[in-house]
């Protein structure tokens, strides 16, 4: 064995952020052997701050990689890392690596994140991943819109957290993810890459989840190996961010069609869609009809209402007081819902009519 854990980090013009997120690296109760950061397509200072993380004698071992022209965006810089990797330990990570970590330049890990996603993958033989719980981090909003918006992200993110479906996670977050290098190099055997590099593969990390089911690995998550990661500021970027999430997600599903390993993702979407027609079509119709009546003369409506103040207040306990309040005042999940349906909604229209279009 050459490394026992290796972290891979794409930067891309994360000048801002990748200091903080090698240095919660640093941090970690079992230290990394060997660091990769892989900065590609940048036009900022990423590597000069890369250089000086690995420069210094007090961090783990680090390599900074450049490669300037990345047609493959983010995958072909996991891929070229990968490679690299593999020529270095001779060839094969089997036997040679024992796992490799994948984590977002702009995401700072929990200080016992890789004790713990090891503990996990080395308690099943049959476990190749396990994905990080991702939670949000900022303070930066500058007007009561922005501090809305990010506060509903803050609790989406703890929301999802906390009840993620263990045995069969939808995707690995490519916030992070440690995977045990055997599944990897199993990928590369199949298949040729890791991280399929296409232009049509916007979300290389569910993409890389489902073809680790399909030969044979088991992926999981757990919610004590927290990434702390960024949020979007602004509805503009938010909607962007989640369009390309969401319509990624749609074609890997459409490419692949229904599977033991689709047909969760395509329920869940599914009732998604009929939630939000129960929400605004048949809750608006009662609420219409509530303010033309009374409701003390319907008490179905008393006890749905009741339900949807403390069913959501309940789900976001571990969030703190705020959060349960947030969600009993049910006005601003309602808002947030509406963005949420807009999204998922062109998402899934755009997949059908529309082609893929290039993302940095």
């Amino acid at each position: 064995m050459v490394y026992e854990t290796v972290i891979l980090v794409p930067a891309r013009n994360e000048e801002v952020g990748v200091f903080t997120s090698l240095e919660s690296l640093a941090r970690q109760s079992r230290r990394p052997d060997l660091i990769v950061v892989v900065v590609n397509n940048s036009t900022d200072r990423t590597e000069d701050y890369a250089l000086q993380f690995a420069e210094d004698e007090s961090t783990p071992p680090t390599v900074v990689l450049n490669i300037p022209d990345n047609p493959h965006k983010k995958a072909g810089a996991l891929n070229y890392g990968l490679n690299w990797l593999r020529e270095t330990v001779g060839g094969r990570l089997n036997g040679r690596v024992g796992h490799i970590l994948v984590m977002d330049a702009d995401t700072e890990l929990h200080s016992r994140f890789i004790e713990r996603a090891r503990n996990v993958i080395l308690s099943d033989p049959e476990i190749g991943g396990v994905s990080a719980a991702c939670l949000g981090r900022t303070d930066l909003w500058r007007n009561p819109w922005q501090r809305f918006l990010l506060g509903m992200q803050i609790i989406e993110y703890g929301r999802a957290a906390n009840s993620r479906f263990r045995k069969d996670v939808h995707t690995m977050s490519g916030a992070g993810s440690f995977y045990r290098a055997e599944a990897l190099q199993g990928l590369i055997d199949w298949r040729g890459e890791v991280f399929w590099e296409d232009h049509r593969n916007l979300v290389e990390d569910y993409e890389t989840t489902l073809a680790l089911k399909e030969s044979g690995w088991k992926v999981t998550a757990n919610q004590l190996c927290v990434a702390y990661t960024d949020l979007m500021p602004t509805l503009r970027e938010l909607i962007q961010q989640r369009e390309r999430w969401s319509r990624g997600t749609v074609d890997a599903l459409r490419r692949r069609g229904w599977t033991k390993f689709t047909w969760h993702s395509i329920i869940t979407m599914i009732l998604g869609l009929f939630g939000f027609a129960y929400i605004f079509i048949w809750g608006a119709r009662q609420l219409v009809y509530a303010t033309q009546y009374s409701l003390s003369t319907h008490p179905l409506l008393w006890a749905l209402l009741a339900f949807w103040i403390i069913y959501p207040a309940l789900r976001v306990r571990p969030l703190g007081w705020k959060a349960m309040l947030v969600e009993a005042l049910l006005v601003p999940e309602l808002v947030y819902t509406v963005v949420r349906a807009y999204w998922l909604v062109s998402s899934i229209l755009k997949s059908f009519v529309t082609r893929v279009s290039a993302w940095k």
